[in-house]
């Protein structure tokens, strides 16, 4: 990586983000064999290679009263980009995560930044834990993208004026804001998910009700949909179980 500005750079706006599976070890068997060890042993090894679909009922079972550990035994890495908000509430989840996140000591920060799209609802209604987000008028949207766009636009060309006069990146980057894209790999396993999704997306089938910032709701809806293809079992008894993490 150049140690010099690029000159070329031309600040992009983005309204999306992105989620990629990148590698796993995790299916439904893998909930089953650590399950059934309390009782049958090593012979629980022979979950490896029979059909989970015979033991889906265990599989709810241990979600329904709550027996979590059994769904601790995989993993899964996502290559994650987003604003940097959107990873500072990422940040919030510890238990059983691991990230790993671009940094801008060591790297100059490409100009790509967030603006909320059409169907972002922008206008908070109500007071502090009983609120409601409503649309907001077209003016309200024209003002919001243009505004954050010329803001964006000045803190990268500052950026870039003190990264030509030499000044260090760790430095340079303070006056860069938080829509600033970036991107991490984050690995979790099916119960650490559980618990991120319970708290960071809405959902029908949920019973406890949660309230996530859309920003980070996005990204778990991309999360959950790389999942529940792993897992289908799992995410059946997550959600018909309330969406509560074990």
């Amino acid at each position: 990586m150049s140690d010099t500005p690029t000159e070329s750079a031309k600040p992009a706006f983005r309204g999306d983000m992105t989620v990629e599976l990148v590698k796993h070890s995790a299916a439904d068997s893998d909930v089953l064999w650590a399950a059934r060890v309390s009782t049958a042993g090593e012979q629980s090894l022979e979950e490896l290679t029979k059909d989970p679909e015979r033991s889906k009922g265990l599989i709810n079972f241990l979600m329904r009263d709550r027996h979590g550990s059994p769904f601790e035994h995989n993993s899964m890495t996502f290559f994650i980009s987003a604003p940097i908000f959107v990873f500072r509430e990422f940040m919030r989840h510890r238990v059983g995560w691991s990230y790993n996140e671009e940094s801008g000591r060591y790297r100059e920060l490409q100009p790509v930044f967030y603006v909320p799209g059409e169907d972002r609802k922008l206008v908070q209604q109500g007071r502090p834990g009983k609120y409601e987000f409503v649309s907001g008028t077209p003016e309200q949207h024209e003002l919001t993208g243009r505004v954050m766009e010329e803001s964006y636009r000045q803190a990268y060309e500052a950026y870039q004026e003190m990264l030509a006069a030499g000044v260090a990146r760790e430095v340079a980057r303070a006056v860069l804001p938080v829509g600033l894209y970036s991107s991490m790999y984050a690995t979790c396993n099916a119960r650490s998910l559980m618990h991120f999704l319970g708290l960071r997306t809405q959902h029908e089938q949920a019973t406890v009700p949660s309230f996530p910032q859309r920003e980070i709701e996005m990204v778990g809806e991309l999360m959950e949909a790389e999942w529940a293809k792993l897992m289908p079992l799992t995410y059946a008894a997550f959600n018909a179980n309330g969406r509560v993490a074990p």
